[in-house]
């Protein structure tokens, strides 16, 4: 698809990307690391989910609260 001035969109362009969390959802996860404001980071086939009030190799229930295109938001449960 292109714009008003004959480029083509970007987002046409990109790859959907297969988002495998989703909002509501629960799963177990293990703490990996820590991002910069002290949320633990987990992974869920790969994809990123930050888990506040974590603490790393920490296994934990969480339900995912946001999914954003590369990331997710989750809370313990």
């Amino acid at each position: 698809m292109f714009n008003n001035k004959g480029r083509r969109n970007v987002r046409d362009n990109e790859i959907q990307r297969n988002v495998p969390v989703k909002e509501g959802e629960t799963y177990t996860v293990t703490i990996e690391d820590m991002g910069r404001g002290g949320d633990g980071i987990a992974r869920v086939e790969g994809f990123v989910v930050f888990v506040p009030e974590t603490q790393k190799g920490e296994t934990v229930n969480v339900r995912i609260t946001a999914v954003k295109s590369k990331f997710a938001f989750a809370e313990k449960i």
